[in-house]
């Protein structure tokens, strides 16, 4: 296996963001360090991946930076960190 480091990573995760909104279909979820639901994808917005607004509790778009990113999948964007921490 080979290590990657945090610019790598980083590059990765959008990849894999972005591969995955370009599939189609519904939203990704985004999911906090304990699973709580935190938000939807709505698109990457250059290094930053941005939420809808209407999955918002205050109706305005919320944005997470690629270093919040623990991984994706499927089914969800899972962040290293609480809701809280969430812009």
């Amino acid at each position: 296996m080979t290590k990657m480091n945090a610019g790598e990573i980083s590059e990765h995760i959008a990849q894999s963001v972005k591969a995955r909104l370009e599939q189609g279909g519904e939203h990704l979820q985004v999911k906090d360090v304990n699973g709580e639901h935190v938000g939807t994808v709505d698109h990457m917005d250059g290094d930053r991946v941005k939420l809808t607004k209407t999955d918002s509790a205050d109706g305005q778009h919320h944005y997470l930076s690629l270093d919040q990113v623990e991984s994706v999948d499927d089914v969800a964007v899972y962040l290293n960190v609480e809701r809280s921490a969430v812009s």
